[in-house]
C-alpha cells in the first residue's frame, strides 16, 4: 500500500472515532474497537490474521497498564475511604495556600510524574485533588484535573528516570550523561507548566461538570466531620509515597546498572506491579490503623467497578495503535525520514507527535523516534545529518522528541481515559480539555526547546 493512501486511512479513522464519539454517543469501547476492524480491513492486512492483531492488542494493555491501574485505584478509594485524602488535601493547601489549588495539584502532579508513570500517577494522586476540591468551594474540578494531568504529563516524557526518556537517552548516545538529560529536561518543563497552569485557569471559567456527573454532595467540613480523627500525616502518605520511593530506586539502580542480587531485588521492588502492591499493603494498614479493615473486601470491590470500563476502553485503544503499526505505518515514517531532515531540532518533535497522535502510547513514539534518528556521535546516523552533533543537542533532541510525545492525547491513549473517567468528565468534555491541553504543552515544549537551541547551538 502507498505512504499517501496510508496517510489518508490513518486521519479517516482517527476522525471517525472522534465522530462515533462525539457526534453519535457510541460508547468509546465499541467506536474504537469498530474502527479498529474496519482499519485493518480497508489497509490490507489479511484476513486470517486481523483477530489475531486484535487479540495482541487488547491483551497487551492488561500486561502492560491494567493491574497498575487496579492498584493504583485501591489505593486511591482507600485514601478517600480513611480519609487519608482529607488529610493530605489539608498538607498541600497549607503549602501552596487555599487560593491555589491547580498550582498544588500541579506541582504533585509533576513531583510524583518523574518516577511514576502518569497513568497510575493520577489514579493515586485523584482523590487528593476530589479532596480539594471539597474543600475549596471555589475550585473548579475539571480545572484541577487539567492541572493535575498537565504536571504529571511533562515530567513523565522530559525527565528520566521513567522509561521513556531514558530509551531515547541511550538511543542517541547519551546513556552516560542521563543528569545533563535531567536538568535540560526540568529546564524544559518550566514554560510548559507554565502553559499549563494558565490553561487550567482558563478552563476553570469555560468547564463544569455535567449535573448528573458531579461528584461532590458534602462539603469538605461535613466529610471531615464524618471521619472523626483524620489518620496522620506520615500514614496518609505512605500509600502513595512507598511506590514513589521503591520505583525511583529501582530506576537509579538501573541507571547505575547495579548487578546481583542486589540489583535484582532493586528490579523486582521497583516494577510498578509490585511497588504498587506495597502501596495497597500500606493502604491495609491504613485501613487497621483507623479501624476499618472489615471494610476492605468491600473497597476492593468497587474499585473494580470503577476501573473495570476504564481498563476495557484503553484496550480498546491499545487495538486501533496494534493495527496501524501492523499496517506499516511507523515502517513509512522510517524509510521517508530523510525527506524532511532539514527541519533540524523540529523533526524529532514532528515525527514523535505523529507517531503519538497515530497509536497512543507516548513512550512508543518516544522510543521509535529515537531510533529512528540513532547516535549524534555516528556521523551515519540521522542525528548527524541534522547537525545535532553535540551532547548538549542530543539533550535537546530528547526533550523535542518528549514534547512531540506530548501531542496529542486523545482517544486511542490510554491516559486520556484515565482522566476523563476518573475526573468524571464526557468525552467530549475530555476533548476540549485533555486533547487541547497536550496540544499546547507540545507546541510550547516544541518552541521552548527551538529557542534554547538558538541560545545555547
Amino acid at each position: 500500500m502507498s505512504g499517501i493512501f496510508l496517510l489518508i486511512a490513518l486521519v479517516v479513522a482517527i476522525a471517525l472515532v472522534i465522530f462515533m464519539i462525539s457526534k453519535l454517543n457510541i460508547h468509546a469501547f465499541l467506536s474504537l474497537m469498530a474502527v479498529s476492524l474496519l482499519l485493518a480491513i480497508v489497509v490490507g492486512l489479511p484476513l486470517g490474521k486481523i483477530p489475531g492483531i486484535i487479540g495482541s492488542g487488547f491483551s497487551g494493555i492488561f500486561s502492560s497498564i491494567g493491574i497498575v491501574i487496579i492498584f493504583g485505584a485501591l489505593i486511591g478509594t482507600i485514601l478517600e475511604r480513611t480519609g487519608a485524602a482529607l488529610k493530605l488535601a489539608d498538607m498541600v493547601v497549607g503549602f501552596v495556600g487555599e487560593k491555589r489549588p491547580n498550582l498544588a495539584m500541579l506541582i504533585m502532579g509533576w513531583v510524583v510524574g518523574i518516577p511514576v508513570f502518569c497513568d497510575s500517577g493520577f489514579v493515586v494522586l485523584n482523590p487528593i485533588r476530589k479532596a480539594l476540591a471539597q474543600k475549596i468551594t471555589q475550585a473548579n474540578p475539571i480545572g484541577m484535573a487539567v492541572a493535575l494531568s498537565g504536571g504529571l504529563y511533562v515530567s513523565h516524557v522530559l525527565i528520566p528516570p521513567t522509561p521513556g526518556p531514558i530509551a531515547a537517552a541511550g538511543s542517541l548516545g547519551m546513556g552516560e550523561q542521563l543528569l545533563m538529560v535531567i536538568l535540560v529536561g526540568v529546564l524544559i518543563s518550566i514554560p510548559v507548566m507554565i502553559a499549563v497552569y494558565i490553561f487550567s485557569k482558563f478552563v476553570d471559567k469555560k468547564e463544569v461538570l455535567d449535573s448528573d456527573r458531579v461528584e461532590i454532595s458534602k462539603t469538605y467540613e461535613e466529610l471531615k466531620a464524618g471521619f472523626g480523627t483524620l489518620p496522620s500525616g506520615t500514614n496518609a502518605l505512605m500509600p502513595i509515597l512507598a511506590p514513589i520511593v521503591l520505583m525511583a530506586l529501582g530506576s537509579i539502580a538501573a541507571i547505575l546498572k547495579v548487578d546481583g542480587m542486589v540489583g535484582d531485588i532493586f528490579k523486582f521492588l521497583g516494577a510498578p506491579i509490585i511497588a504498587l502492591g506495597v502501596g495497597v499493603i500500606c493502604g491495609v494498614y491504613q485501613l487497621y490503623s483507623t479501624k476499618k479493615l472489615s471494610e476492605f473486601n468491600e473497597l476492593t470491590n468497587e474499585s473494580l467497578k470503577v476501573v473495570g470500563p476504564i481498563i476495557f476502553i484503553t484496550a480498546a485503544g491499545g487495538v486501533l495503535g496494534k493495527v496501524i503499526t501492523e499496517a506499516g505505518f511507523v515502517s513509512f515514517i522510517k524509510d521517508n525520514a530523510a525527506y524532511i531532515s532539514t527541519m533540524g531540532i523540529f523533526f524529532p518533535f514532528i515525527i514523535a507527535a505523529v507517531l503519538k497522535t497515530a497509536q497512543g502510547s507516548s513512550t512508543v513514539a518516544i522510543v521509535t523516534t529515537a531510533a529512528i534518528l540513532g547516535s549524534y556521535a555516528d556521523p551515519s546516523s540521522m542525528m548527524s545529518a541534522l547537525g545535532l552533533t553535540s551532547s548538549f543537542a542530543a539533550a535537546l533532541t530528547v526533550m523535542a522528541i518528549g514534547c512531540g510525545a506530548m501531542t496529542v492525547s486523545h482517544a486511542n491513549d490510554s491516559y486520556f481515559w484515565v482522566v476523563s473517567n476518573f475526573s468524571h468528565m464526557s468525552a467530549q468534555q475530555g476533548y476540549r480539555t485533555q486533547s487541547l491541553l497536550t496540544l499546547i504543552m507540545g507546541v510550547v515544549g516544541a518552541i521552548s526547546v527551538y529557542v534554547v537551541w538558538l541560545v545555547v547551538c
